[in-house]
């Protein structure tokens, strides 16, 4: 679930990588278009991605990061994360593994 507030046009490419010791290595990407609503609110809109991904060989220390960026934008927050959840009509971007 990677729900955004979208402020400008912008292609956000989502990463799931594995950071293990001093390597990363993306498992998983995915990437998608937003444009900012009509109305001009500050409000989150939904984002749904299934993202389906290599095995790893997980390890005491090892992490998972949730990676974002945006390309294509006149904004630098083209994209923002909503991490206000419910207070900006969305959800708090999070991961669900199998």
């Amino acid at each position: 679930m990677c729900d955004g507030v979208i402020t400008a046009s912008v292609d956000v490419t989502f990463d799931l990588v594995w950071r293990h010791g001093t390597d990363d290595t993306v498992v998983a990407t995915a990437m998608k278009h937003f444009d900012p609503l009509p109305d001009g609110a500050f409000s989150a809109q939904a984002c749904d991605i299934a993202m389906p991904g290599t095995a790893i060989e997980w390890s005491d220390g090892d992490q998972l990061v949730f990676r974002y960026s945006g390309e294509g934008s006149t904004s630098a927050n083209g994209y923002i994360a909503n991490g206000d959840g419910k207070l900006t009509h969305g959800r708090i971007p999070n991961i669900s593994l199998p």
